[in-house]
């Protein structure tokens, strides 16, 4: 009888050791959670940002959210949600935007868009008129501070098997770039030059995606290396 006694003694302090264990170890993990800071990111663009033609963690707003988790450490969390599609003009990122209706929570914005203005022949005047627009509203998603905010230059295509080096597609290329930079100056908001990359591509085909049309893999990663610095100074500024 005593031995029972004693068994069921040793096997009810043990529940109750491992019960609290778990209870700290369950606290310890909200209290970490309650800790930590999240935050949120949005892509805007077409298919340079959805990533076409390489790995879903190979985009560059993959990239850059890894990069940006390394930097700041353990103690932040990143959310990164992406609109953006192949084919999509600028007409078409609007359409979208505002079918999201989301709220304007982000602390960080990216947006890349125009390529499919130039490849579908639209007007520039469109361009010129919703671009604008969208850099407004990139500007209200990031919690309406313009700091929050980095314009991509439009990566040129001529420089890949698909473009097969046609001068028309960079002049077209430059005169939405220009326009885009000249916009972002005015406005004293964040252009970040990644073209200059992507024309190396014929030279350094593993600048190219498999497709022969959009950046690889290797190309976003070069896009982050330049991204990440502005990134950073974006999300270290104080509340």
């Amino acid at each position: 009888m005593k031995k029972i006694l004693y068994l069921v003694v040793c096997l009810t302090l043990t529940y109750i050791g491992c019960h609290t264990q778990q209870l700290e170890e369950n606290n310890t993990k909200d209290i970490d959670e309650e800790l930590q800071t999240t935050f949120k990111i949005l892509a805007l663009g077409d298919s340079y940002t959805i990533g076409q033609s390489v790995c879903e963690s190979c985009k560059f707003p993959e990239q850059l959210k890894e990069q940006l988790a390394n930097y700041f450490g353990k103690d932040y969390q990143f959310e990164l949600k992406v609109i953006a599609a192949t084919g999509w003009t600028t007409t078409n990122l609007i359409s979208a935007i505002e079918e999201e209706n989301l709220e304007d929570s982000f602390d960080l914005v990216t947006l890349l868009i125009g390529v499919n203005n130039q490849y579908q022949k639209k007007p520039f005047s469109i361009y010129e008129d919703e671009f604008p627009k969208l850099v407004n509203k990139s500007i209200n998603l990031g919690k309406k501070d313009k700091n929050n905010c980095i314009v991509i230059s439009i990566p040129d295509y001529a420089y890949t098997p698909f473009g097969n080096g046609y001068e028309s597609i960079s002049l077209d290329i430059d005169k939405y770039n220009n326009f885009a930079e000249n916009y972002c100056i005015s406005k004293d908001i964040t252009y970040v030059n990644i073209t200059t990359i992507t024309r190396l591509g014929l030279d350094q085909p593993e600048l190219v995606a498999s497709d022969g049309l959009h950046p690889s893999e290797i190309a976003y990663s070069k896009f982050v290396e330049l991204l990440l610095p502005h990134a950073i100074n974006i999300l270290k500024q104080p509340e």
